[in-house]
């Protein structure tokens, strides 16, 4: 069960993230994913799976509050380049 929901949030995931996103941002969400399938493989009770779940969740809000808000901070400070006339 937990094994679905993880699967069926990582799309929602995904779609959240702009297709902008700076690597760095889009990295760390990635990883978050790779480390929920490590623990999912590597768990033994429906509660384990749970806890990998969760765990998955604070990492990926870690991640937007993190490394993704920054890149977002950055893109929305930096202006647009003027046009330029020949």
């Amino acid at each position: 069960m937990s094994t679905r929901l993880g699967f069926a949030l990582f799309p929602l995931l995904l779609l959240g993230i702009p297709a902008y996103a700076e690597p760095t941002c889009f990295e760390c969400l990635a990883a978050t994913q790779e480390e929920l399938r490590h623990c999912l493989n590597n768990a033994i009770s429906e509660e384990d799976k749970l806890q990998c779940d969760l765990t998955q969740r604070d990492q990926a809000r870690a991640c937007e509050d993190g490394e993704c808000k920054v890149e977002r901070e950055a893109r929305e400070k930096k202006p647009d380049a003027p046009l330029q006339k020949e």
